[in-house]
């Protein structure tokens, strides 16, 4: 049942935007939680990446007096990956189109985020 319900607030974040293209809810330790990503997708890469990867921006913010993160993106010439905090348990990873619109895909991504956190 709790599975059925990440799964669906994943697939509605998806669908909030058509510039969502995939979406991952993953441990802080690098296990998928749930997901929305599309075949030929590592899940396994995927979650141990997430995982570091907001571990160590949330050590650079620090580190570089930023203060406590609210998200590492990464931008390539076929898009972004977005990843954020979903309580203190999980990272929510959200890859999105070159052309997204940012604003709009970071509210939803909060939303979500915090959807997800009351659930875990």
């Amino acid at each position: 049942m709790r599975n059925d319900m990440l799964q669906q607030i994943l697939e509605d974040l998806n669908s909030s935007s058509t510039d969502v293209e995939a979406s991952a809810l993953i441990s802080t330790d690098g296990l998928m939680i749930a997901s929305a990503l599309p075949s030929g997708i590592d899940e396994d890469r995927v979650g141990a990446m997430s995982a570091a990867l907001l571990s160590l921006g949330d050590r650079a913010g620090r580190e570089l007096s930023r203060g406590e993160i609210d998200r590492v993106m990464i931008q390539g010439q076929k898009g972004y990956v977005i990843m954020t905090s979903s309580g203190e348990e999980a990272v929510l990873t959200v890859m999105a189109k070159p052309n997204a619109k940012l604003g709009l895909i970071f509210l939803d991504i909060k939303r979500a985020a915090e959807a997800l956190s009351k659930l875990i």
